[in-house]
């Protein structure tokens, strides 16, 4: 039996949705409807809600936006200039299924899907994203180019004093030896929300780099999605707020998305190392199995990164289409 590719409306089919994306294992929050709908209105792109089937049974999920400047159409996922986390294609139903079986039911939706966009969308470029989806094979077969990209992920497993072990010396002595009167660090509100982007868009135009994420986007998601998926954590010092990381959450998974940049004030705690403590420690009581320090591919902060013990994974950035074209939709960052 074939695979069937339907388009779902991220409004009128926005449950029937979720339910898939709930379903599949290789999904985080930003593949929910109302964040969709959310990338799609901050940065002028059309989501296209792609559900493969068959028979009724539904077997992936596979959202693409479409983005237009003058003659030029393309394809993204996640959306361009969202500087969301990673989107691409997620299978559902294959986990039982013999390796034959699960070959071929991927390679057909994935087929089925890349039919679809080149026959609706016509994108002179294509950019995915992906992670937690290591078939990509059907890219490859079908002339896409594939990046690999790196992550630090860290388990999340065992007592708090076990997963603190297996940190550096230095990380451990930071987090043991910061005077807990000294400093608040909790999660936050949506007012805190603005203050990690807007601390991250500090130290990205000290450095005269481009910060293309909208704060009321990061706001927005904070407000739609269900409670808990997006955490804004904040470190406060005699009240003022230092510092703070944003983290997404799905069922196994707590992504570090934004935040954790070097703090400007001089205070004699390790800000970050506890940030990052108390991000793994609630996870590790909320029975989240890992943390996505998300990127390990820029070695300054790859030193930082290192010292929790993470491992390595991988993540792909697929493209197809003319070398340049990309360049007319600079701001479509690789998320690092």
């Amino acid at each position: 039996m074939s695979v069937e590719i339907r388009v779902l409306d991220s409004r009128t089919d926005a449950d029937e949705w979720n339910r898939y994306v709930e379903r599949s294992d290789g999904t985080n929050p930003f593949f929910r409807a109302e964040a969709l709908r959310l990338q799609a209105e901050d940065t002028g792109s059309t989501p296209h809600l792609l559900a493969g089937f068959k028979g009724q049974e539904p077997i992936g999920v596979f959202p693409v936006f479409e983005y237009t400047r003058g003659p030029v159409t393309g394809a993204f996922s996640p959306a361009p200039h969202s500087w969301t986390s990673y989107l691409g294609p997620s299978m559902l139903n294959v986990d039982k299924l013999k390796q034959r079986k699960a070959d071929r039911r991927t390679k057909r939706f994935l087929e089925g899907c890349l039919e679809w966009i080149e026959d609706e969308i016509s994108p002179l470029y294509s950019k995915f994203v992906t992670a937690e989806f290591d078939d990509i094979r059907p890219f490859v077969w079908n002339e896409y180019d594939v990046e690999p990209g790196h992550t630090y992920v860290v388990d999340l497993e065992g007592t708090e004093e076990e997963l603190l072990k297996r940190f550096s010396s230095d990380a451990r002595s930071n987090i043991r030896n910061a005077d807990e009167d000294g400093y608040t660090i909790e999660e936050g509100d949506n007012d805190d929300v603005a203050r990690i982007i807007e601390k991250v868009r500090e130290r990205y135009e000290s450095q005269d780099q481009p910060f293309q994420l909208s704060t009321d986007f990061a706001q927005s998601l904070h407000e739609t999605l269900p409670d808990g998926a997006i955490r804004p954590y904040a470190c406060r010092v005699d009240g003022e707020f230092l510092g703070g990381i944003l983290v997404v959450e799905s069922d196994r998974t707590r992504y570090r998305w934004q935040g954790g940049v070097k703090p400007d004030a001089d205070v004699d705690i390790a800000i970050n190392d506890l940030l990052d403590w108390h991000v793994m420690r609630d996870g590790l009581h909320g029975d989240v199995d890992e943390y996505d320090l998300v990127g390990a591919g820029v070695p300054s902060i790859n030193r930082y990164k290192a010292k929790f013990n993470p491992r390595l994974e991988t993540h792909y950035e697929i493209t197809a289409g003319s070398f340049g074209i990309d360049l007319l939709v600079d701001r479509y960052q690789k998320h690092r």
